[in-house]
């Protein structure tokens, strides 16, 4: 005899005895109709599993229930299943005795009791699909009133029904679960699409913003579970952001590259001028040339960093070499002034010795000492009023010194202080005209000095009158 093991399909179970059942070697009745109808298919099985012998428990589950309890086999053959809405026919058994049919349709029981069991335990642990254990349970339940089985059927469409609730609530649970999920990975998704939104309208970093990009992307391409149109929407603005910072960065550094090449041809130019200067021992006007120029230099900008560093040694170059020659230029006219002055000390000491009793024999040393002074030259700026204050005294000395009358030596002096007052005024000009300024305060403050001096001797040579 041909029998179904636990792990065979549901459809098999529910096809009645095989065809070799249906004879023996002693006479029987002849077999009345079955009253089993064409099996529904059932829900899709799981592996094979291990042969559950007749009448053994379940591992993990209560025993299988006794077919003998809900079921009868009649001496013809006729298998009945009793429930509680009735008696009803589930196949005729023809190829031995009724305890074989019991076997055999207990058998088939206890697979779809196996079945039961298997959606109890996965929507127990959460490990399957509430949606699928759902509707595996409901089609099981669908075919329970046609099942060729012998057992506890009502028990399995009471449990059955019971896993549909159940599985109800967990479907309900998923998709609350999947719902948080998904609107926590949109607002992920939309965060980020804002981040890069405010990265293309403002951000100016532009390396900084675009590393920081790439990593949205990549963080993007972890964020799954959105609803498929909200998710095309959300990347439509990332990709519309990214392609407004692309658009941005590039019109900014091709204006940059503009903005250098015209920082180049000015740089340029200055340093051709600040060349053609170089050689010029005009100190004064050139040095303010000088000035103006680098002034303009830092005006213009900067071009790109190896050709704006090659320009400044250029310019660099001309303006040191003009300074250089300047400070030289300097140097030698502070030794030649360093010179005059310790001249001019000699003189002063041998004017400050002149013996005044001999009012002639003085006067014609002075004018002698005046002479010499006037040959010198310049001295340095610190030590001029000194010099000019201690001959000055001399000067006074011998012009106050007494007389018998007015002295033609002394008019004269007087109109040799006007004089000279009038040749450092017309110094004054002529350096202020050639931007001299410092040369023609100089002169000035000498003429004012000499003018001085030159009245002082005419108010005295009227007293003596």
């Amino acid at each position: 005899m041909t029998t179904t093991e636990p792990g065979e399909s549901q459809e098999a179970a529910h096809q009645g005895p095989d065809p070799a059942q249906e004879t023996t070697s002693a006479p029987a009745p002849s077999p009345k109709p079955s009253a089993a109808v064409k099996p529904r298919p059932g829900p899709a099985r799981p592996g094979p599993r291990p042969a559950v012998p007749a009448a053994a428990p379940v591992v993990g589950t209560a025993p299988t229930s006794d077919p003998h309890r809900f079921g009868r086999v009649d001496p013809d053959g006729t298998v009945w299943l009793i429930t509680s809405s009735g008696e009803r026919t589930i196949g005729s058994w023809q190829a031995g005795d009724a305890e074989a049919a019991y076997a055999h349709f207990g058998r088939r029981f206890d697979d779809l009791h196996t079945e039961v069991v298997l959606l109890e335990t996965r929507l127990a642990s959460g490990s399957g699909d509430a949606r699928k254990i759902r509707s595996a349970a409901a089609t099981l339940a669908e075919t329970l009133p046609e099942a060729h089985v012998l057992g506890d059927v009502d028990s399995l469409a009471a449990r059955l029904a019971a896993i549909v609730e159940h599985a109800e609530s967990a479907t309900q649970e998923e998709k609350a679960k999947r719902e948080e999920h998904r609107a926590a990975q949109t607002a992920r998704k939309e965060a980020l699409a804002a981040e890069a939104e405010d990265i293309a309208a403002n951000s100016t970093q532009w390396k900084a913003a675009g590393d920081r990009l790439r990593a949205i992307l990549d963080e993007w391409k972890t964020i799954t579970g959105l609803d498929r149109k909200v998710d095309d929407a959300l990347w439509k603005r990332y990709s519309a952001a990214r392609e407004t910072f692309n658009r941005r960065r590039g019109s900014h550094f091709a204006d940059l590259d503009r903005e250098r090449a015209g920082a180049r041809q000015a740089k340029e130019s200055l340093c051709q001028r600040a060349e053609e200067l170089c050689d010029s021992t005009e100190w004064g006007p050139t040095s303010a040339t000088f000035r103006d120029l680098l002034t303009e230099w830092k005006a213009v900008g900067r071009a790109a960093k190896d050709v704006d560093d090659a320009l400044w040694q250029r310019f660099k170059s001309a303006q040191d070499k003009f300074f250089s020659a300047r400070n030289a230029a300097t140097a030698e006219r502070d030794a030649e002034f360093r010179a005059n002055a310790q001249a001019k000390e000699a003189l002063l000491a041998e004017a400050e010795r002149i013996d005044a009793s001999d009012l002639d024999a003085a006067r014609a040393a002075l004018r002698a000492i005046g002479d010499k002074w006037d040959a010198i030259g310049k001295v340095p700026r610190e030590r001029a009023p000194e010099l000019e204050r201690r001959m000055r005294a001399v000067e006074k000395k011998i012009r106050d010194a007494p007389t018998g009358g007015v002295d033609p030596e002394a008019k004269a002096r007087a109109e040799q202080f006007r004089a000279r007052a009038e040749q450092f005024e017309r110094q004054a000009e002529k350096a202020a005209a050639a931007g001299r300024t410092k040369d023609a305060e100089q002169a000035r403050a000498s003429a004012e000095q000499w003018r001085q001096w030159a009245e002082a001797a005419a108010d005295s040579l009227s007293r003596k009158r």
